[in-house]
């Protein structure tokens, strides 16, 4: 590759130069809304959920059925035949054809109705699951989005200043040669350009590096994020109390909700374990219809006979169940579950108070993240006005070579560490969402918003 000399005229150009390479596909670019759809085409994990909530939904039909009638049919058909020689009918031929229809229906059985009812709480539970996956594809699609955005502001800040770097050297190597500077400002403007090569090549294999994730994530290949509009202007908090968001957390998140929904399951297994001293009443009927024929041989005069018929036989009834003595194992199982009940209240405690210190957490740390933001916006005017100083400085001879080097780095480290801090703040803006219990596809939407048209 030819090095190309470029004059301190041209910085301007270099730098668009450099966001041109790295965004080079943003006429072609996705919006966060267009991968996340993708991605939950695509994902494995929400895929899984999705498909646990469908088979959730069966299951409980399949409770549902113990309070439903059941009807059964049985058709029967048979021959017999008997050889009694020293009777006096020496033998008989029987043919059997009956058929007939049965049913039950439960009338009374306190298991049965909490087992239905465990079977909706596990449904709501399954529901709580899904929506917990799928709040966690949203903040997964963010990150990969955003973490691209991150690695391709890096790599174009670093190609910027690899690019000041080299006309530093330039004019350190011009201004040597005509012996107005020092071999230390050559050699010092080399090793930086040298440093911040190993940097491009680091910010390239990084850049890399995060777009296999989204890609593979979303089930794409060249997948290209959008950047953000120009003023950026990052959404405020709200509400801006820690305290409302702690309060919604405890009533809307999918964790707590599971939590309790347990703790019901929990009480409903110990109504039905107590359920076992208690009897069950069952509706039993019956209709069936039966045809036979029968012929045979006799001993005496008239020496054979052959006769048939038909029978139609109904039945209905109740059955009592009353269970008397299981050997303590019905008191024994009760025990059990109350134990068993106490953990599930400790679980939803446990719970709570996680979804707590995690909502608590990702409040100060989108705080923390938007007054760094302000800090590096005005240390980026204050490096821009440091590095013009320096610069001024170095041209009337008060400032050497590598005060201007120093600011150079300052100025587009800063800038770099200011694109990352706004990303990670409209991330963890998703971020306490989900920590609330408050995360809806809906943000995804309010979030592409501030993305570029």
């Amino acid at each position: 590759m030819q090095r190309l000399r470029l004059r301190p005229s041209s910085a301007p150009a270099a730098l668009a130069l450099a966001l041109s390479l790295a965004f080079g596909a943003s006429a072609h670019a996705q919006s966060l809304q267009e991968v996340y759809e993708a991605a939950r085409g695509y994902d494995a994990s929400y895929l899984a959920a999705r498909a646990l909530l469908e088979s959730a939904q069966y299951r409980t039909e399949q409770a549902k059925a113990l309070n439903r009638p059941s009807v059964g049919l049985q058709v029967q058909g048979a021959r017999t035949t008997a050889d009694t020689p020293y009777s006096s009918t020496r033998s008989t031929d029987t043919n059997s054809v009956s058929a007939g229809l049965s049913a039950s229906q439960s009338l009374y059985n306190k298991a049965n109705s909490a087992t239905i009812d465990q079977a909706e709480k596990s449904l709501a539970i399954s529901r709580a699951d899904f929506e917990a996956a799928e709040q966690d594809l949203i903040v997964r699609v963010a990150q990969a989005y955003f973490d691209v955005l991150a690695a391709q502001d890096a790599l174009a800040t670093t190609r910027a200043n690899k690019t000041f770097i080299s006309e530093q050297l330039a004019s350190a190597k011009r201004n040597f040669e005509v012996g107005t500077a020092t071999i230390t400002d050559t050699r010092e403007a080399q090793a930086r350009f040298d440093l911040a090569t190993a940097q491009e090549i680091a910010a390239e294999n990084d850049l890399r590096t995060k777009s296999i994730a989204l890609d593979q994530l979303v089930g794409r290949s060249g997948v290209s994020p959008k950047g953000l509009a120009v003023p950026v202007v990052l959404p405020p908090v709200q509400p801006p109390v820690v305290d409302e968001w702690v309060l919604r957390a405890d009533s809307e998140h999918p964790v707590v909700r599971k939590a309790t929904l347990g703790l019901d399951v929990a009480r409903l297994e110990t109504e039905k374990a107590r359920a076992g001293h208690l009897p069950t009443v069952t509706l039993n009927g019956s209709v069936g219809k039966s045809r036979v024929s029968t012929s045979g041989d006799l001993a005496a005069p008239p020496f054979s006979f052959d006769a048939s018929g038909t029978g139609t036989n109904t039945s209905i009834g109740v059955t009592l169940q009353m269970p008397l003595f299981a050997g303590y194992a019905i008191q024994n199982r009760v025990k059990e579950t109350l134990s068993l009940e106490e953990k599930s209240r400790n679980d939803l405690e446990a719970a709570r108070r996680g979804v707590a210190q995690g909502t608590r957490q990702a409040f100060f740390g989108v705080q923390s993240g938007q007054a760094q933001v302000k800090a590096l916006e005005a240390a980026e005017s204050s490096s821009q006005l440091a590095l013009e100083a320096t610069q001024l400085g170095y041209k009337v001879g008060v400032r050497v070579n590598l005060d201007v080097l120093n600011a150079q780095t300052q100025l587009f480290s800063t800038r770099r560490d200011l694109a990352k801090a706004r990303y990670d703040v409209l991330v963890g803006s998703l971020r306490l969402r989900q920590a609330a219990g408050l995360l809806k596809p809906e943000d995804v939407t309010a979030l592409n918003q501030l993305l570029a048209r």
